[in-house]
C-alpha cells in the first residue's frame, strides 16, 4: 500500500460521494455471513486457551442471577408509568426470583440516560418502593447506552475492594414520557418573575414575553460534541463500508428470526412478567416482529434521505424497560446456598472519536478485553453485542476481519478476527429485543449467562457502544461443579 495514502475519515463522506468512498471501502468486504467453512477455518487457525481467569489475591465475583420486565416498544402498555415503577418492578422480580433478603444487599446501583427530573436518583426511589431498607444506599449512574453496564462495573468494583458483598445492578429507560423543558428564554423570564418583588417589577418582564419563548426544548437525539444523530452516523459508517441496504436488512431480520424463536422456546427465561396498573399484565417484549426483506424493502431512508440506507427496519426501535442482577462475592453466594450462573472477570472500557468512530467501539474494545484475559477469539463461545443499528453491526464484522483496519487504525499487525455468526447473538438483539438505554447492559449479559449454561459454554465476551464513541467489554466464564477455580 502506498504509505504517502491516507484514508480519508470514514464518516466524512456523504452518501452522494459513496462511489469514491466503495474504491477503498471494499478493502473491508469480508466473508460472506453463508460461508460456514471459511468461518470454521478462521476459528481453527486459533489456539483453544486453557489458562484460568481467576486472578490471586482477588475476590471471585459472580452474577447470581439476572431480571428485566419485557422491553415494550414506547407509547404502548408503559406510557402512563414513570422510570420508578419500572425499576421497582426489576427489582421486585429480582428479589422474587433469588429470594434474596433485602437487609442482605449492601448497595443498589442503577443506569438510566434521559432522567426524570422528579426522581434523579432513580435508584434510590425504586429501591425504597420495592421494600428495601431506608439504610441501603443507592445512587444512579449514566454512561449512554452502556448505563447498566457501569452499574454493574461499580458493583464489581464495590465488591472487589471489600466494601460490599452483595450489590444490585440494574438501568431504566421510560422513553414514552420524556422531560421536555420550556425555553431557555421562558425559563428565564419564569425565574426573574419569582424573584420579582412588586407589581411594577412584574409588568416590567411580562412586558418582555414574545410567542417563540413557548418553543419547547426537547431532549437532544444528536451527539452534543458533533450536533449529529447516531442513525446519521450509521448511515455514514454504512456507506464507508460499503454495506448494502440489503445486507442490513437480511441481518435485521436474522436479528427478529432469533428473536422469536427464543420467545417460543422459553428461552428469554431472564424476563418476568409485570402487571401494569389499570391494564393487564405484561409477560413478553412486544417489539419482536419478523417481517420479510421485500416488505423490508419499502421503508424509506430514515436519516439520509433520499439515498441512505438506514431504515427503521434495520435501527433498534425506542423502548421502554428496566433490568436487574444480582452480583456477589462469591464466598458469600455459595455460603447462602446459591450457585452463581457466571463469574465476572475482566472488563474494558474504551472511547474513540465521536465523529468519525461513534459505533466502532466493539472492534476497538474486544481484542483489548481479550488480552486482559488472555484469551483468543476462540475461545469465546457465546458473543452478544449490542445492535444499535444492522449496519453499526457489519461494520464492526468487517472492521474486525480486516488486517489493512487493524494495521492502519488500530496500531495492530493482524486483524481482530471474526466472530463466528454461530455464537453471535442467537437469541436476538437490541434491533428485535428493543433498546431501554438505561437497561440494555443487564440484559446483554443476562443473555450471554444464559447462553452459556443452556449451550454448555465456558466462556463469555459481551460488548456494547454508546454515545460520545465510549464502548464497553467483558469477559466472563460460567459456572459449573467443575469451574469453581476458572
Amino acid at each position: 500500500m502506498n504509505q504517502n495514502f491516507r484514508m480519508i475519515s470514514l464518516l466524512t463522506y456523504t452518501l452522494k460521494n459513496l462511489p469514491n468512498t466503495s474504491k477503498w471501502a471494499l478493502r473491508f468486504c469480508m466473508r460472506p455471513l453463508s460461508s460456514s467453512s471459511q468461518l470454521q477455518a478462521a476459528a481453527a487457525s486459533q489456539t483453544k486457551s486453557k489458562k484460568t481467569l481467576a486472578k490471586p489475591n482477588i475476590r471471585n465475583i459472580v452474577v447470581v442471577d439476572g431480571v428485566r420486565t419485557p422491553f415494550l416498544l414506547s407509547g404502548t402498555s408503559y406510557k402512563d408509568l414513570m422510570p420508578h415503577d419500572l425499576a421497582r418492578a426489576a427489582l421486585s422480580g429480582l428479589l422474587h426470583r433469588t429470594s434474596v433478603p433485602k437487609d442482605v444487599v449492601d448497595y443498589i446501583i442503577f443506569g438510566t440516560v434521559i432522567q426524570e427530573v422528579k426522581t434523579s436518583n432513580v435508584a434510590r426511589e425504586a429501591a425504597l418502593g420495592a421494600g428495601f431498607s431506608d439504610k441501603t444506599p443507592a445512587h444512579t449512574v449514566t454512561m449512554a447506552c452502556i448505563s447498566s453496564n457501569q452499574a454493574m462495573t461499580t458493583a464489581v468494583g464495590l465488591i472487589a475492594s471489600g466494601q460490599c458483598d452483595v450489590v444490585v445492578a440494574g438501568g431504566v429507560e421510560l422513553m414514552s414520557d420524556i422531560p421536555i423543558r420550556h425555553s431557555r428564554k421562558m425559563r428565564k423570564m419564569m425565574l426573574d418573575l419569582n424573584k420579582a418583588k412588586t407589581l411594577a417589577q412584574r409588568l416590567s418582564i411580562i412586558s418582555k414575553f414574545r410567542l417563540n419563548f413557548l418553543s419547547p426544548e426537547l431532549p437532544a437525539v444528536s451527539e452534543f460534541s458533533t450536533s449529529e444523530t447516531m442513525g446519521h452516523s450509521a448511515d455514514r459508517l454504512a456507506a464507508a463500508f460499503a454495506i448494502s441496504r440489503e445486507e442490513q436488512d437480511e441481518y435485521a431480520l436474522r436479528s427478529h428470526s432469533l428473536a422469536k424463536k427464543a420467545q417460543d422456546e422459553g428461552l428469554l427465561s431472564d424476563v418476568v412478567p409485570f402487571k401494569v396498573p389499570g391494564r393487564d399484565t405484561v409477560t413478553q417484549d412486544n417489539g419482536i416482529r419478523p417481517s420479510s426483506l421485500d416488505q423490508m424493502a419499502k421503508l424509506k431512508p430514515a436519516f439520509i434521505k433520499p439515498y441512505g440506507t438506514v431504515t427503521a427496519a434495520n435501527s433498534s426501535f425506542l423502548t421502554d424497560g428496566a433490568s436487574a442482577v444480582l452480583i456477589m462475592a462469591e464466598e458469600k453466594a455459595l455460603a447462602m446456598g446459591y450457585k452463581p450462573k457466571a463469574y465476572l472477570r475482566d472488563f474494558m472500557y474504551v472511547s474513540q472519536d465521536p465523529k468519525d468512530q461513534l459505533l466502532l467501539g466493539p472492534t476497538y474494545a474486544t481484542p483489548k478485553v481479550l488480552e486482559k484475559a488472555g484469551l483468543t477469539m476462540n475461545d469465546i463461545d457465546v458473543f452478544e453485542f449490542h445492535e444499535a443499528f444492522s449496519g453499526q453491526i457489519l461494520a464492526n464484522l468487517k472492521a474486525m476481519d480486516s488486517d489493512w483496519f487493524a494495521q492502519n487504525y488500530m496500531g495492530r499487525k493482524a486483524k481482530v478476527g471474526l466472530p463466528p455468526l454461530e455464537k453471535f447473538n442467537n437469541w436476538g438483539g437490541s434491533l428485535s429485543l428493543g433498546h431501554p438505554f438505561g437497561a440494555t447492559g443487564c440484559r446483554l449479559v443476562m443473555a450471554a449467562a444464559n447462553r452459556l449454561r443452556k449451550e454448555g459454554g465456558q466462556y463469555g465476551l459481551v460488548a456494547a457502544c454508546a454515545a460520545g464513541g465510549q464502548v464497553f467489554s467483558i469477559c466472563f466464564t460460567c459456572v459449573t461443579d467443575k469451574t469453581s477455580y476458572l
